[in-house]
């Protein structure tokens, strides 16, 4: 099973000023130890549960790109951007940007959007989810003509492109690895099984959150015979706890999750992203979790 990371949160000891060094730190940690991948969230505002709004938050990509100089090997990506925030062609563009400055190593990870709140705040339109939906796969429709090459007109419901140049290519072969994130069971998953090289489902420890899982992947398989699509050729992707001992909503003792990773395993979950919500609680995955030999693919 390969093994990621996601950090939600940026707060430290030090303040606003301590953001960066501790970022820095957690990603050369991380790539050293051979994860395999480093997200953040692609928010503006910090999100309930995970702390107050007012909590710092960084934009994105910007995050990644600095991640991308201090790193070697790992894949970075957002967990993951919403539909709404940036124009098709230029997200395509920004992603390109990443994949090509940390040589060949960024995820397309997206989404529907949900986060109203910050929509209004900052001004963003949020229109509809149907529409959400709509502007999704005319989005990875996008991106896709972009990055084959195709220098020629796009001509969507509600994107329209003269000119779908994009140059320099991204050095990831064929292009970066889409992933959509999200369970729904009507549009997320079929878009899944239509376009995306990944998934990305929520795992909760315990008999209810396995049962849910289960039924996702189930959801997922059926859409991937309806596209005529196979369903190995999805990997699976899921975020789920940090290994902490103190109480936090993101947390499990890091004595229960060995047992977890194998029974998401079992159900064929190809990678697991651990939740980090400081440097210290990604020591203790890697110290007091992890048999990289087993758990950890490069």
């Amino acid at each position: 099973m390969k093994m990621g990371i996601t950090i939600p949160r940026f707060v430290t000891a030090a303040g606003d000023a301590g953001i960066g060094p501790e970022l820095a730190a957690i990603g050369r940690d991380a790539d050293q130890a051979g994860l395999d991948s480093l997200w953040v969230m692609d928010h503006f505002f910090q999100i309930p549960p995970v702390g107050p709004v007012t909590e710092p938050m960084l934009e994105g990509y910007s995050a990644l790109s600095y991640l991308a100089g201090i790193t070697e090997r790992i894949r970075l990506g957002t967990l993951v951007t919403g539909v709404t925030y940036r124009h098709p062609g230029i997200l395509a563009k920004t992603v390109t940007t990443l994949d090509v400055l940390s040589g060949g190593r960024a995820w397309f990870g997206i989404g529907a959007g949900w986060y109203e709140r910050e929509h209004e705040g900052l001004g963003v339109p949020f229109p509809p989810v149907s529409e959400r939906f709509e502007m999704l796969e005319e989005t990875i429709q996008i991106a896709l003509q972009m990055w084959s090459g195709e220098i020629g007109p796009y001509d969507g419901k509600h994107f329209h492109l003269a000119e779908t140049l994009c140059q320099p290519l991204p050095l990831s072969t064929p292009r970066p690895p889409i992933m959509i994130g999200g369970g729904g069971e009507k549009k997320t998953l079929r878009l899944v099984a239509r376009y995306a090289d990944a998934c990305n489902l929520f795992a909760m420890p315990g008999e209810e959150g396995m049962a849910a899982l289960t039924h996702k992947l189930d959801v997922l398989r059926a859409h991937c015979e309806t596209e005529g699509r196979s369903y190995d050729a999805i990997e699976k992707t899921v975020i789920g706890p940090a290994a902490m001992r103190e109480a936090h909503p993101m947390a499990m003792p890091p004595e229960a999750m060995p047992a977890f990773l194998e029974q998401l395993a079992t159900l064929g979950i190809d990678h697991y992203i651990s939740a980090v919500v400081d440097r210290a609680s990604l020591h203790v995955l890697l110290n007091e979790v992890l048999d990289r030999g087993v758990l950890v693919g490069a």
